[in-house]
């Protein structure tokens, strides 16, 4: 299938919701032969704007009838690496659980990713990207300082703490089997992976220089050279000057003479200093503040909209974004210098492949 680093790895992906599609678009980007195993449906094509599902092709069998579990556990027997987001148990009551398929395929990869892992207090129970990430400590730290936390898409649980580490989680494994190791479970828990994002966060407090009050610290919107500013037309911008020298610059740009601003980390001006620029700010236009800003070193950038997102230079000159079918979507990320990532085809309709790919993977039914 794929051109791309992970060329003739095959991963067999059990259709799900979230970021068990995106775990496999990632893998699919970087080149790897992802086959879905979908329920039987009625044939419709893919959705373009399914962009999560691209790139992978797709396999019908009904794993309550012991014939398609069969077919599925000798796809597996082809597989360097298996990923399911389902609640504990699920698999293991159709057949399929890490016990049946490691006796069958000793070397395969086993990637279980859930919300909550699969064992603790609240295994068993349902949850979303909000109720992850806020038994982490990082939903707290996220809002206004007189307001409530506030929901960051679900970008840290579910896309960050969950399919980015179940992608890496895989590839750990495979390298690790490709180097002589045997197959084994990779239990992913959304909740584990935000904790692990805020890594950075929790020894700021142990150092005593981040605390539980929101707004109030370095990057969390409390300094005023580190937050987003509206401007004149309604727009918005982003500010992050906190190196002294790329706070003097900021200075300069901005017009910020007014020597108070000379006691930058000084968290008791703080509020002072933030509604002073707030009012600089609110005095030109987002495009003025691009043309004084843009390119120079206050570490500045316009806050676009997902409309404008990929017409903006910057993103244009990368190509960061491609259109597919009329539909505008994130180009695969990272890039490879020998070996690039490539989109390797539109979202698939539900078992649209079913006899191209048991044959292809020499697979009988």
């Amino acid at each position: 299938m794929g051109q791309g680093p992970l060329n003739g790895v095959r991963i067999v992906e059990f259709a799900g919701i979230g970021p068990g599609p995106f775990c496999g678009m990632l893998l699919s980007d970087l080149g790897a032969d992802v086959i879905r195993i979908d329920r039987p449906g009625d044939g419709r094509p893919g959705r373009a704007a399914d962009v999560m599902g691209r790139g992978r092709r797709s396999i019908g069998l009904n794993l309550k009838d012991p014939a398609d579990v069969e077919v599925a556990l000798k796809l597996l027997e082809k597989a360097d690496g298996l990923i399911e987001g389902y609640r504990p148990g699920v698999m293991e009551r159709n057949g399929l659980g890490p016990e049946d398929v490691l006796k069958r395929s000793p070397n395969l990869v086993y990637g279980r990713m859930t919300g909550w892992g699969q064992h603790g207090a609240l295994s068993h129970s349902a949850g979303h990207d909000l109720n992850y990430i806020a038994i982490t400590g990082a939903l707290h730290a996220m809002g206004d300082g007189n307001s409530r936390p506030r929901p960051p898409l679900n970008l840290v649980g579910d896309y960050g703490g969950g399919a980015l580490y179940l992608a890496m989680g895989m590839l750990a494994g495979i390298l690790n089997v490709k180097n002589g190791g045997e197959g084994q479970v990779i239990d992913v828990a959304m909740s584990d992976g935000a904790a692990s994002l805020a890594a950075m966060f929790y020894g700021m407090k142990a150092a005593g220089i981040w605390t539980d009050d929101r707004e109030s610290n370095l990057l969390d919107g409390g300094a005023h050279f580190y937050d987003t500013y509206e401007c004149a037309d309604g727009k918005w911008i982003s500010i992050g000057s906190i190196e002294p020298q790329f706070y003097a610059i900021l200075r300069e740009k901005a017009g910020l003479t007014d020597t108070s601003f000379d006691a930058q980390m000084d968290k008791s001006k703080w509020p002072e200093l933030k509604q002073k620029v707030m009012d600089v700010i609110k005095t030109k236009t987002r495009d003025e503040w691009c043309e004084i800003m843009e390119g120079t070193d206050i570490c500045f950038a316009p806050v676009l909209s997902m409309t404008e997102a990929p017409a903006y230079k910057h993103n244009a000159d990368r190509q960061t974004f491609v259109e597919i079918e009329g539909v505008m979507q994130p180009a695969p990320a990272p890039r490879f210098s020998v070996t690039p990532g490539a989109i390797q085809g539109r979202p698939a309709g539900l078992g649209e492949h079913t006899d191209e790919i048991l044959k292809d993977w020499d697979v009988s039914r």
